[in-house]
């Protein structure tokens, strides 16, 4: 994955939205490695790698993500029509466009 798409995130981040939360993001990029993201009350940490125990497991390719993040992609087409795979807790999934607000 590009550093510039996790730059963005980082950048796009709202810590407000992440009070109290401990959950573990993973993503599995058909076109890049995989990273997980950790967020923690308020506080985000983006690592290289699999995470041993991810709240949510996120499989899609960077592109989908871009365009979920930027709002050019309804996260829940993308899940219906197979562009997205989830597993764990998928509720969590929905819960990435107010933690990273498009400007």
């Amino acid at each position: 994955m590009s550093n510039n798409t996790l730059e963005k995130l980082q950048a796009r981040f709202n810590p407000e939205a992440a009070e109290g939360m401990n959950e573990v993001f993973q993503f599995h990029f058909s076109d890049a490695g995989s990273h997980y993201l950790h967020i923690q009350d308020g506080a985000l940490d983006v690592q290289e790698g699999e995470h041993d125990d991810p709240s949510v497991s996120l499989s899609l390719s960077t592109e989908t993500l871009k365009g979920i993040m930027n709002g050019d992609i309804n996260g829940m087409t993308a899940f219906m029509t197979g562009k997205l795979k989830a597993t764990g807790n998928v509720m969590l999934a929905t819960k990435l466009t107010s933690l990273f607000p498009s400007e």
